[in-house]
């Protein structure tokens, strides 16, 4: 087993342990991405020592492969610890033997990114093995928690290696956090114990480190990639789809711009393939997703260097449990600052009256129900744009959801900005809606929806003293009004 000296420090934070950490059992909120190639045995096994949680990248990995790394990871910790899969990036075939080499391993922990594979997810499930999922979006990431993974992976667009959404991370973020039930961890150019803390505030259970252990003495990444993210500087990175052989069309990567990102070598997408590279006898091809390994040779510098935003803070190759302790005891002291308790001054005489209290709470309770409304609102316009191929639906459908959104995250945070409890329910809205078949029917149904929030929030304006929520809450009225509008003049048109 590993020596815990190195982490020692980290273990004593005062970060709260979250329903996540206790999922994975890991003592720290930290996570190792699933990173292809680069996450092996050896640094899952520091991770996971350190109090971490690691999972191995094992994208189209031979079989061998998994058993030995699985094997290695256990020979080193006792810890728990994930075997990271990508459905769209993985031959059917040895997809579907990947999956069944982890059940047969008995692997904790799946994680799983791109598409929502709904027929990987139950097969996993049914082995008792618990499934966290990656997403880009607030639409993939009620598509996960519909399919039954138990945890959520938020990607904001500052990720190092693959990227499937466009988002910053702190606004997606909030906007799934708005919507979800289940544990959400963020990942993301994250690479401080600042952003750790604020992430956490915000209401991750976990953070998420790709690039930060990418750089670290474990790491199998090849030392050439390593010192080139320790020169890098965020500016330095650019999302690309030039690497794209081995993967699905149109997916984009974040790396340091080389010759390839610089056009230097041509154009990706039409030459015949060309290897720059080997690994053990394996061909490695110019354009392709493959990264720079230990067990690689060849020119490094045409290959992709994944790296995240997050490239600024890192400056030296030290080993996993250092860069861990560094960053949870900057976490711990700007959690802390970000939680330090606030001193009361009251008056001698009296305390804030009883009434006013209970003003407030009959308040949040209101919110919250136009939380719930919402947010049946957001799955309802998701799973309907599943349906819906008419352009002109489409269009209306996407507008009215990504509104939903944004009163979602508001109505979440003015019930939290109030010291209350914000509400994980969905309103029954939902499952009534979700009963009509018709498109146009349940779309008649939605904006009767609409405007029973629209109502409820015109008498809510009515009692409501913050000059900021009623800022906010007026600006939802009247989008709920335009929406209100449109679809009637949609519908009419049908």
């Amino acid at each position: 087993m590993m020596n815990h000296s190195d982490a020692h420090d980290a273990s004593s934070t005062p970060l709260p342990r979250t329903p996540l950490c206790d999922m994975l059992d890991c003592r720290l909120p930290l996570i190792l991405a699933g990173m292809g190639g680069v996450a092996r045995s050896e640094l899952v096994a520091a991770v996971s020592e350190a109090g971490g949680f690691g999972f191995l990248g094992m994208v189209r990995e031979p079989l061998a492969l998994i058993d030995r790394e699985v094997r290695a990871v256990r020979d080193h910790t006792a810890a728990r610890f994930g075997v990271n899969l990508i459905p769209a990036g993985t031959p059917a075939e040895l997809l579907d033997q990947q999956v069944q080499c982890c059940v047969d391993l008995q692997v904790p922990v799946v994680g799983l990114f791109w598409d929502v594979n709904y027929a990987v997810i139950a097969r996993l499930k049914a082995a008792n093995i618990t499934v966290v999922h990656q997403v880009g979006s607030v639409a993939q990431a009620l598509q996960a928690q519909s399919a039954g993974v138990d945890a959520l992976i938020v990607q904001g667009v500052e990720a190092g290696g693959h990227v499937s959404g466009r988002q910053p991370l702190e606004a997606l973020l909030a906007a799934v956090l708005a919507v979800v039930d289940v544990p959400v961890a963020a990942a993301g150019g994250i690479s401080t114990g600042e952003q750790v803390a604020q992430l956490m505030t915000q209401g991750a259970q976990a953070a998420v480190l790709g690039t930060a252990l990418l750089a670290t003495q474990e790491s199998f990444a090849h030392d050439f990639h390593k010192q080139r993210v320790v020169q890098a500087r965020a500016d330095d990175t650019v999302l690309t789809e030039d690497f794209h052989i081995n993967w699905p069309a149109h997916a984009a990567v974040r790396v340091l711009r080389n010759s390839v990102t610089q056009g230097q070598l041509g154009d990706p997408f039409t030459q015949a393939r060309r290897a720059i590279g080997e690994e053990e006898g394996r061909p490695i091809y110019l354009f392709s997703t493959d990264s720079p390994l230990r067990s690689m040779s060849g020119d490094f510098e045409s290959m992709a260097l994944y790296a995240g935003r997050g490239v600024d803070a890192i400056d030296s190759i030290p080993t996993a449990a250092q860069r861990m302790a560094s960053i949870m005891q900057s976490a711990q002291t700007h959690w802390r600052t970000l939680h330090r308790p606030e001193v009361e001054v009251s008056s001698p005489v009296c305390y804030a009256p009883a009434f006013e209290r209970e003003r407030n709470e009959a308040l949040m309770a209101q919110l919250n129900e136009l939380l719930e409304a919402e947010r049946a609102g957001v799955r309802v316009t998701v799973q309907t744009l599943a349906q819906v191929s008419d352009p002109a639906t489409r269009q209306l459908m996407e507008a009215i959801h990504h509104d939903e959104v944004q009163w979602c995250v508001m109505l979440l945070h003015a019930v939290r900005d109030m010291g209350g409890t914000t509400s994980q329910r969905t309103g029954a809205f939902f499952q009534k809606a979700m009963a009509i078949e018709n498109v146009a029917e349940r779309l008649a149904f939605l904006n009767r929806g609409q405007g029973w929030v629209a109502k409820r929030v015109a008498e809510l304006l009515e009692r409501v003293e913050d000059p900021a929520l009623h800022k906010n809450l007026t600006r939802m009225l009247d989008s709920h009004k335009d929406n209100l509008t449109k679809v009637n003049e949609h519908l009419a048109l049908k």
